[in-house]
């Protein structure tokens, strides 16, 4: 079987601690690798070596660093395939699902070829008599990134690419489910350029979290997870006076309006509720179609496009629309959800509890399903499921319905569906939830701006990637410079006032 590493210092590095975790194949069910579990001392170490590299990384001018990022977005396109495959193979997401999720890790990286201009300062000549002031943007020093399973190329591109361009060192530990991946972007940036030491990827679980979270020279961790585990990072790297920010759970709601186009609504539902099985925290979960005609159109609509749903390994070709999820475990906890929504009441529409693959029955496939007649009460609506499960929760009234998703305590991400300019500006405007989609099922912002969350899915200032990463992994110093011009008038013992 094969046993992976860490990557320490420019090399793959085995682990010591003794400590494993498997690595499946989600189609399968079988196992295929198992990664080493680092140890604090092991993580400790990391960082010391880290900390050193970062000296001079940090001293190297912007433009430079810049180049290693420009050729690191060469070298990913250039193994886009290889990557693709090795990701689909350890989450199970599909082939092209897998090449989307590298291409949106690398348009972050693209984005910070600019480094040069978005790390300039502010100048104001003559702020008093013969005195200058001048901000610069220094980088942190060492950082970490703690990043999922369900993006294991773009959220570990989303964090390593801002903090290595403004200077820092970045720590990444990665998710033990599919670690094969960060492994392999980080032998891209040492081809690039990227000096050993500056980028170190440390396997491992909660004894490593808390590594990180403890450890006295990490100066600033960014999270992507579950709302609990944000919630613990944040709290626990907060106390420690690191700066942090944390990304958690969503229960995306889509408002459908008796206007909107019913087949364009039903076409989005679809991509943004089973795209990869679910497992996205932008995934659309809840539709709250508005009236009860607007809601009989639109699951008319939606029963043959989901019960036409192909669920396969990502080796089956380009028409799979979505393949397994990430574990055994993964799987029992989604049907243990819907048991609870026929249980509470709802209406299975699509049922996929029973869903076998031939010839894949030990895989973690989870077959589709459709809940009609959802209440807010019920935990299939007020849990992330995390899987191929949609629920409609029907609304009388426009007000019902974004008073539903403002009321939720999640705030990640929302969309409506209208052909109405004045409900359309009303919704962006009033509701509470920090990315906002109009006739965009999954608005996910483009690299050069910020994604976050609001509410539970969200903790801290600053969000990802765009300008917001740039202000994250560095620091402000203000200098207030004076080179006194014609004779000395002596000491001044008094505040002076401004002339």
């Amino acid at each position: 079987m094969k046993e992976l590493s860490h990557w320490i210092d420019g090399k793959h590095v085995a682990g010591t601690s003794g400590r494993f975790a498997d690595v499946f194949n989600p189609a399968t069910g079988e196992v295929q690798a198992r990664v080493p579990l680092a140890s604090k001392a092991e993580l400790d170490a990391a960082v010391a070596r880290a900390a050193i590299a970062q000296v001079k990384w940090g001293a190297t001018n912007p433009q430079k660093r810049a180049r290693v990022m420009m050729a690191a977005v060469g070298l990913i396109n250039r193994d886009m395939d290889k990557l693709a495959e090795k990701l689909s193979s350890e989450h199970g997401k599909t082939f092209v699902d897998a090449k989307g999720d590298i291409q949106r890790g690398l348009e972050v990286i693209e984005y910070c070829i600019g480094a040069p201009q978005l790390l300039k300062g502010e100048f104001t000549d003559s702020a008093g008599p013969g005195i200058d002031m001048y901000s610069m943007r220094q980088p942190l020093g060492v950082v970490a990134g703690i990043t999922p399973f369900n993006f294991p190329a773009m959220i570990p591109l989303w964090k390593m690419g801002p903090a290595l361009a403004c200077g820092n060192a970045m720590i990444l530990k990665p998710s033990e489910r599919d670690p094969s991946v960060p492994l392999m972007l980080a032998e891209i940036f040492q081809e690039a350029g990227l000096p050993d030491g500056v980028l170190q990827v440390i396997n491992g679980d909660k004894d490593a979290v808390d590594a990180i979270l403890d450890n006295e020279i990490i100066q600033a961790v960014g999270f992507v997870g579950s709302t609990p585990i944000a919630h613990y990072i944040y709290s626990r790297g907060c106390a420690a006076g690191k700066r942090v920010q944390c990304f958690g759970g969503a229960k995306n709601h889509m408002i459908i309006m008796p206007d909107a186009d019913m087949d364009q609504a039903a076409d989005a539902l679809v991509g943004a509720g089973y795209g990869a099985a679910g497992e996205r925290c932008m995934a659309i979960s809840v539709a709250v179609p508005v009236g009860e005609g607007t809601a009989e159109a639109l699951r008319e609509r939606l029963v043959p496009k989901i019960e036409a749903l192909k669920v396969g390994p990502w080796t089956a070709g380009d028409d799979v629309d979505y393949g397994p999820v990430v574990t055994a475990a993964a799987k029992e906890n989604i049907l243990r959800l819907v048991e609870s929504g026929v249980e509470q009441g709802a209406e299975l529409v699509v049922d996929g509890r029973n869903f076998s693959l031939q010839g894949y029955e030990n895989g973690f496939f989870v077959g589709p399903h459709l809940f009609d007649h959802v209440t807010t009460d019920m935990d299939i609506y007020r849990k992330e499921i995390f899987g191929p499960v949609l629920s409609m929760v029907r609304a009388k009234t426009y007000e019902e319905a974004i008073t539903m998703a403002m009321d939720h305590e999640y705030g990640n991400g929302t969309a409506i569906f209208t052909r109405d300019g004045d409900a359309a500006r009303d919704f962006a405007h009033r509701i509470n939830i920090g990315m906002v989609g109009i006739n965009v099922p999954i608005p996910v912002p483009l690299a050069y701006h910020t994604f976050g969350g609001w509410k539970k899915s969200g903790f801290g200032d600053l969000n990802q990637h765009g300008p917001d990463a740039f202000k994250f992994y560095t620091r402000t110093k203000t200098v207030t410079s004076r080179w006194p011009s014609g004779i000395k008038e002596g000491a001044a013992l008094n505040f002076k006032a401004m002339d």
